[in-house]
C-alpha cells in the first residue's frame, strides 16, 4: 500500500498500488443535465439542468436537491414528492450531460496542453487523462508530475512518470485515477 509524504520524499504511484478502487456510483452535480421520465405521465416528464445551487425544478417538483445524489436516489425522491399528486408514480432519472460534483472531478493543472477539470469515468487511468487534455506542452517536466489525492481524509501526494508513459510507452507508469484527483504537471527548467 502507498504511504503518505514525509518531508520531501514522495512515493511513486504504480498501477498495482492504486488498483484497489472502491465501487463507483455516479453522483449528480451542478451543471449536469438530467432527463426525468415519469411513466404514464408525459406532462411531468422533462429534461432539466442541475442549477449551480445543486437543485432542480420540474412540474410539481420545486427546488429539489439533486446534487450529491445518485440518479436512483433522485428518482426515489421525485417519486416521493410526486406521490402527493400522482398515484404510485414510477420515475427514472437519466443523466445526459456529465459534469459531476466538484469533489468528484479530476483536475489537470500546469503544463498540460489543455489544463482542465474533467468528470471522472470508471476505470480512468493516467493515460486516459493525458489523452483528454491533449498531452503535455513542450516545456513540461512530465516525470516530475505530482498526483494529489485524498486518502482517509488526508491529502497525499504521489510521483507519476508521464514522460515515461507517453514518450517511452512504459505501461508500468500508468496509474488509476480516482474521483477528486489533481494532477500537477510542472514546467521543466532546462
Amino acid at each position: 500500500m502507498l504511504s503518505g509524504c514525509t518531508g520531501n520524499v514522495m512515493p511513486a504511484a504504480s498501477l498495482e498500488d492504486l488498483k484497489n478502487i472502491p465501487d463507483y456510483n455516479y453522483i449528480i452535480g451542478p451543471g449536469d443535465n438530467v432527463n426525468i421520465f415519469v411513466w404514464r405521465n408525459p406532462e411531468v416528464s422533462q429534461s432539466v439542468p442541475v442549477r449551480p445551487d445543486g437543485k432542480i425544478t420540474t412540474p410539481l417538483v420545486e427546488d429539489l436537491q439533486a446534487s450529491g445524489k445518485t440518479p436512483t436516489e433522485l428518482a426515489r425522491k421525485i417519486e416521493e414528492v410526486l406521490g402527493i399528486y400522482i398515484k404510485d408514480p414510477s420515475v427514472t432519472v437519466i443523466v445526459t450531460g456529465f459534469v459531476g460534483p466538484y469533489d468528484q472531478q479530476v483536475r489537470v493543472v500546469g503544463e498540460a496542453a489543455q489544463p482542465k477539470a474533467l468528470p471522472f469515468r470508471e476505470n480512468m487511468t493516467l493515460l486516459d487523462l493525458m489523452v483528454s487534455v491533449g498531452g503535455l506542452t513542450e516545456f513540461a517536466a512530465g516525470n516530475k508530475s505530482i498526483l494529489v489525492r485524498r486518502v482517509n481524509g488526508r491529502e497525499m501526494q504521489y510521483r507519476v512518470r508521464i514522460d515515461d508513459l507517453i514518450d517511452k510507452g512504459d505501461i508500468s507508469a500508468n496509474v488509476h485515477i480516482l474521483p477528486g484527483d489533481i494532477m500537477i504537471v510542472p514546467e521543466s527548467w532546462f
